[in-house]
């Protein structure tokens, strides 16, 4: 099944689409199909009426996010804005600050950090079909474009336009060749 063909249908889900981007049955093979699980519950979560049934959830959301992080050291709560699809590839050391903005189709590798610069700083804001690799690290009041790529353990605190890569340490913006 093609993917524009499960974009365009309204009726699935972010989770479905998180799910689309994994292998059949991936429960015991990619723990990090758990931290997405409980951050899409927890976002579920958010959407009930104020009563019990939030409260109780809230309560399950907590405890999940805290068993979750703790075995797989992915850790990003239910305040980041996350598009649907959604890939982790080989889990952990992943930390993510409550306010960064993910865009569809993202894929994060093991010990990437997206964050602030400073306590209380701006935080990154991620395009779609954005591609990190392992250790790279993205901070501060920054945007990364559609399409663009992080080099692994890459440090990246400018700007990357549409379709290009960053790569070193201070990054340094590669433009896609056409």
């Amino acid at each position: 099944m093609s993917r524009c063909i499960l974009q365009s249908n309204s009726i699935l889900s972010d989770w479905q689409l998180d799910k689309y981007r994994y292998p059949k049955r991936p429960w015991l093979k990619e723990q990090s199909i758990w931290a997405i699980a409980v951050y899409r519950f927890g976002r579920w979560g958010d959407t009930r009426k104020p009563n019990i049934q939030r409260w109780l959830c809230d309560r399950i959301y907590w405890l999940l996010f805290r068993m979750v992080e703790t075995l797989t050291g992915i850790s990003f709560t239910k305040a980041v804005v996350i598009g649907p699809g959604l890939r982790i590839w080989h889990f952990g050391n992943i930390f993510i600050h409550p306010d960064v903005q993910i865009g569809a189709d993202c894929t994060l590798r093991q010990g990437v950090t997206i964050g602030n610069r400073i306590e209380g700083g701006p935080v990154p804001v991620i395009g779609n079909r954005v591609e990190f690799g392992a250790y790279a690290q993205v901070l501060g009041g920054i945007t990364l474009g559609d399409d663009a790529k992080v080099g692994a353990m890459s440090v990246v605190l400018t700007d990357v336009p549409p379709g290009a890569t960053a790569v070193g340490v201070p990054a340094r913006v590669i433009l896609k060749q056409k």
